[in-house]
């Protein structure tokens, strides 16, 4: 695919999907990773002399306008780290997007009102789909994506646009697809995967493909509760998906045939309750056996013996990624287990890979140095589907 160096983008205007779906408290941001991955590209083109026009979702709109959702305050913080004022359209494609866009001059930056407060964005139907993307593709010339985090989606800014427009991957995309390349091929030895989060089965997909792939599977968070059923442990009052137990057991069975090694807790801190994530009330957790939890328990991390297991696992480790937390790491006492796998990747010489999503959000609100990691990537779900194999319709649009 092309990137933005194949373009000549002096005096025109160009149109980048990025990815600045963050999380916010009301209109304050708690975490801007994404938008600081977004700069680098919308600097480079805006410095190129680009009238830069930026596109993004954030949440999940119903396909209409709704102030929690707007991109406002992701506007103003995108100025603040671009060093410079950047204009708002308090629309898509209406008025105030066509006014907005008219008006920049070569070397300035705008951003429309989200993408997704339009239901063309995310229509199943190709013609509204494309009706929307139609109108998008009359306020620039050349498109940009830049979105990782939004690829795997079918979407019009993602899959439709580029196709009416001349296109190219801007850097982070291009950064994100070669880092991931080295985690499908070529792949340096010993592969460690870790992989943690509630459901097991938003990782089923993965973990078909990893059994072709990764040399040991590290399992932590809520689907480690299901896996430990699996093999035939009470898990007390922990998240269970009991109809994915067959489908455990089968990955299992087949991991012994391969000689992948499935490390899963020994030990696992227990309460009685979920904890508050709100007032983050202090608990007292009981470290439990992984084998032995208690009826009136549930599992919400695991314990100090499996942080140190998992620690070994990782010590002489080649290749590591990374998706999904060990526990609740928003509530202090949970949080050990998910520090502990960061610790890992940083004290081992492998190279890193943290897979976005809550495993990104963790090492921000954990404390690390983010520089410190391989790469952290900025699109969990995306992420998980290339590493599945599959074909993601954002990448395959930019592909000439």
């Amino acid at each position: 695919m092309k990137t933005i160096d194949d373009l000549q983008v002096a005096g025109k205007r160009v149109f980048v999907r990025a990815d600045l779906n963050v999380p916010l408290d009301g209109t304050a941001l708690t975490d801007d990773g994404r938008i600081r991955a977004a700069v680098p590209t919308i600097r480079k083109l805006a410095e190129a002399g680009a009238r830069v026009v930026v596109a993004s979702h954030l949440g999940r709109p119903k396909g209409a306008p709704d102030p929690q959702f707007s991109l406002a305050p992701v506007a103003a913080r995108l100025g603040e780290l671009l060093g410079k004022d950047v204009a708002f359209a308090a629309d898509t494609v209406d008025d105030s997007a066509r006014a907005t866009v008219a008006a920049l001059a070569d070397g300035d930056v705008a951003v429309l009102e989200n993408l997704r407060f339009n239901a063309g964005e995310t229509s199943k139907d190709d013609a509204g789909r494309g009706a929307f993307a139609d109108r998008l593709a009359a306020l620039a010339d050349l498109y940009v994506g830049d979105g990782f985090g939004a690829v795997h989606r079918r979407h019009a800014s993602v899959y439709d646009l580029p196709a009416r427009l001349p296109h190219a991957a801007g850097g982070l995309i291009a950064t994100e697809v070669g880092v991931l390349k080295k985690l499908t091929a070529d792949v340096a030895r010993p592969y460690a995967v870790v992989l943690g989060g509630a459901k097991v089965s938003d990782k089923l997909g993965v973990i078909e493909h990893l059994l072709e792939k990764a040399d040991r599977i590290l399992i932590g968070g809520g689907m480690a509760y299901t896996f430990l059923k699996a093999q035939g442990h009470e898990v007390g009052g922990s998240l269970l998906q009991e109809d994915q137990v067959p489908v455990v057991q089968d990955y299992l069975e087949r991991a012994r045939e391969r000689g992948v090694e499935f490390v899963l807790p020994v030990d696992v801190l227990a309460a009685k309750e979920f904890p508050d994530l709100g007032t983050k009330a202090p608990v007292e957790p009981a470290t439990v056996p992984a084998d032995a939890i208690p009826a009136d328990l549930m599992g919400l991390d695991v314990g100090p013996e499996s942080r140190k297991l998992y620690a070994a696992k990782l010590a002489d480790a080649a290749t590591v990624f990374w998706n999904g937390p060990m526990g609740v790491f928003e509530h202090p006492e949970f949080a050990e287990g998910t520090r502990a796998v960061a610790q890992g990747l940083l004290d081992s010489p492998a190279f890193t890979v943290v897979g976005g999503g809550d495993s990104a959000a963790a090492v921000r609100l954990l404390g690390f140095d983010e520089n410190a990691f391989g790469h952290i990537s900025t699109g969990g779900g995306a992420s998980l589907e290339y590493l599945e194999g599959k074909t993601l319709p954002g990448l395959a649009a930019l592909e000439d």
